[in-house]
């Protein structure tokens, strides 16, 4: 009888096992028809509507320029492309969905340079900038411009450098730790301006505020003003830039009127989760650089103020990672000696 039990027991044991190594074998059957199926769409890619998620909200420079790019995209991969606004904390919502999503080229960041000055601004992104993500293409350059509203009494820059006593002359900013944020730092750390921040979740609320009166002076994209500027409902006292811009020739530079080196331009660009495969990330680079070649596409994006980069070192995925990096570090020093941080 014992020796019967034994083997009864034996018996289960063996059961037991098989089961185990037939579940286990079925889990790694799903995951390897899960890795399959990755595969194949990407050799494929695109099969389905493409992501991209902005960093801020409607009206503002970065999402101009994702709607300018995303009917070329559309046109040139054969799906739809959805733009998905993520405003807040300074481009950092948008930039952590992103930076946990799938890396199958189906999910993109349109940024700006806040995504190089927040590291060095906030203590937890969550997420890193340098790990998570992998540059596809710088698309151009923007200065910022200080506006004021058309019945503003403040008439020029050199009003607003003299500003160095309290009460502190208020100024809307796109947002925490923005380069137009770090700009009104710069003023003060050059001349001692006395400014106060208030910052936006965007450009495009912050503009609506200096167009209406509530805040003196605005620090914004020039693409996100450019329109109000030309109506007439905001007056531009300076661009940040180290040279005028073509879009504005008659309007100085911070540089001139300072008399410093003043210089701060903002790059916008397009970017992907980390292990995103290779063939997809030169795919959309190929995407990006032929839209940046339309002639069409140059002079809207020249009218809004940018500088597009097709044909450059930025404008491939190389040449971009290097200097979303190298502005990091940089921005991260410039944030440390003038004491900028957000928690």
């Amino acid at each position: 009888m014992l020796g019967v039990m034994a083997v009864f027991q034996v018996g289960k044991r063996a059961t037991a096992v098989a089961l185990l190594g037939m579940v286990a074998l079925g889990l790694g059957s799903q995951a390897a028809q899960a890795r399959d199926e990755v595969a194949e769409q990407a050799v494929k890619y695109p099969v389905k509507p493409i992501t991209v998620i902005v960093t801020f909200p409607p009206g503002g420079g970065t999402d101009l320029l994702a709607r300018k790019l995303g009917p070329r995209l559309e046109k040139a991969l054969g799906q739809p492309v959805i733009i998905d606004n993520r405003p807040g904390a300074s481009g950092n919502i948008g930039a952590r969905a992103v930076a946990y999503a799938r890396a199958d080229g189906y999910t993109l960041l349109m940024a700006n340079s806040s995504f190089a000055i927040n590291p060095g601004v906030f203590r937890n992104l969550g997420f890193n900038p340098k790990e998570d993500f992998a540059p596809i293409a710088n698309i151009g350059f923007v200065p910022s411009v200080i506006v004021t509203g058309h019945g503003s009494d403040i008439q020029s820059l050199e009003q607003v450098l003299e500003q160095q006593s309290e009460p502190s002359l208020a100024y809307a900013s796109c947002g925490n730790g923005t380069p137009q944020h770090l700009a009104g730092e710069m003023l003060y750390d050059l001349r001692g301006t006395a400014l106060l921040h208030i910052p936006y979740r965007g450009c495009g609320p912050a503009l609506n505020d200096v167009v209406a009166g509530q805040v003196p002076i605005g620090i914004v994209t020039l693409s996100s003003a450019a329109t109000l500027i030309e109506s007439g409902h905001l007056r531009a006292l300076a661009v940040t830039s180290a040279q005028r811009s073509p879009v504005l020739p008659h309007v100085p530079t911070v540089a001139e009127v300072s008399d410093t080196s003043f210089e701060l331009d903002q790059w916008h660009g397009l970017l992907a989760p980390s292990h995103t495969p290779e063939h997809i990330i030169n795919a959309l680079n190929r995407v990006v650089q032929k839209a940046l070649t339309d002639t069409a596409m140059q002079s809207q994006l020249l009218a809004l103020g940018y500088t597009p980069q097709e044909g450059n070192e930025s404008a491939q995925a190389s040449g971009f990672k290097a200097m979303i990096w190298n502005d990091i570090d940089r921005f991260g020093a410039l944030a440390y000696k003038i004491g900028l941080q957000v928690d």
